[in-house]
């Protein structure tokens, strides 16, 4: 009867530490994690006070990629069309002339305004006829300093001005050179007029003119 008695009284006090002991893992996970939730807290608010000392001290301001500014935040493409796949160019002038493929060169720099906002119509017209033409952007600075240019170099039909358009058709003949941001319609009017399109006013598809009672598309 005493054995039976002692180890019930036994199995209880068991029972109890080991209940003990769960309450003090749980007890630790959440004082651990309320621990890692404080150092985090603590580190965000060390990381702000110390940016806002950085931006409040005289002669900085912080910098934001923004069209309305000159400064150079990287390629302009990219960061202000959404489309990377411009630069560096699919094809060079050399080989679109080779192909007798039709080529858009763009000239520009990535700390310009003006290039900022014209590069997402470059990037629309290239939506529409970047498969069926060459498209070269061509940054000036990269542009080598040569006395004499070849035709097939795009140095040669530089102007000293950015932005500046240049559309040359399947025979390299210059149908557009435009300085300045143009609008979409007017770079449009010049591809439609090479790839024998009709008019927007007429279709906005695009397709070309009649040929022998056919419509034949071109595919963007």
């Amino acid at each position: 009867m005493k054995v039976r008695c002692l180890f019930a009284a036994y199995l209880t006090t068991l029972g109890a530490s080991s209940k003990d002991l769960i309450h003090l893992i749980k007890l630790k996970g959440l004082l651990m994690g309320s621990l890692r939730h404080m150092t985090r807290a603590i580190a965000c608010l060390v990381l702000a006070l110390i940016l806002s000392v950085v931006w409040a001290a005289p002669g900085t301001t912080p910098v934001w990629a923004a069209l309305t500014d000159d400064r150079y935040e990287g390629n302009i493409f990219p960061l202000y069309a959404g489309n990377g796949s411009l630069v560096p160019p699919r094809i060079t002038l050399a080989e679109a002339r080779q192909r007798q493929l039709p080529a858009l060169i763009v000239f520009y720099i990535d700390d310009s305004t003006d290039c900022k906002k014209y590069a997402s119509v470059v990037s629309q017209l290239d939506a529409f006829y970047g498969r069926a033409a060459g498209f070269i952007p061509i940054s000036v600075d990269a542009i080598p300093s040569e006395v004499r240019y070849e035709s097939t170099d795009p140095g040669y039909y530089y102007s000293g001005f950015v932005p500046q358009t240049v559309l040359l058709d399947q025979e390299g003949k210059v149908v557009l050179n435009q300085k300045g941001s143009i609008a979409f319609e007017t770079v449009d009017d010049a591809f439609r007029q090479v790839f024998n399109l009709l008019p927007r006013s007429e279709s906005v598809e695009l397709k070309r003119r009649q040929v022998n009672e056919v419509n034949t598309e071109l595919v963007p």
